[in-house]
């Protein structure tokens, strides 16, 4: 049974060592002089003209949370699309589907919840 293992313990040992390989090679081979020009904050080209300590719109972070939140649970709506032919065999379609209604409900909820909180809105 270790024997299966030993590609992928090879695998990983040799990415291991390639990584911290070019990191020596660049951190020795790379140019040493700083400047003040290169110490500054860079921010697509444009100078910084007040302190990054300001509020910022976070909206958007948060409609990607909820996506990813929401994508990925549905994710798991294959897994058991796939199963449930196997549960029609065994007669347990009763369970199948009051299980994954439980989980759809549960989306549903939170859902619902985070459209009353306005967490959809971009205003």
């Amino acid at each position: 049974m270790a024997e299966q293992y030993v590609p992928l313990l090879l695998v990983v040992s040799l990415a291991g060592v390639f990584s911290l390989l070019f990191l020596v090679l660049s951190y020795v081979l790379g140019p040493k002089h700083t400047t003040p020009l290169k110490e500054t904050t860079y921010e697509c080209g444009i100078p910084v003209r007040s302190s990054i300590q300001i509020r910022f719109f976070v909206r958007f972070f948060l409609v990607a949370l909820l996506f990813l939140l929401f994508d990925l649970e549905a994710v798991f709506l294959y897994p058991w699309a796939i199963l449930y032919k196997g549960f029609v065999e065994a007669g347990r379609v009763g369970f199948a589907l009051g299980e994954m209604g439980v989980f759809v409900s549960i989306l549903v909820v939170g859902f619902v919840y985070v459209w009353k909180k306005g967490g959809l809105e971009w205003q």
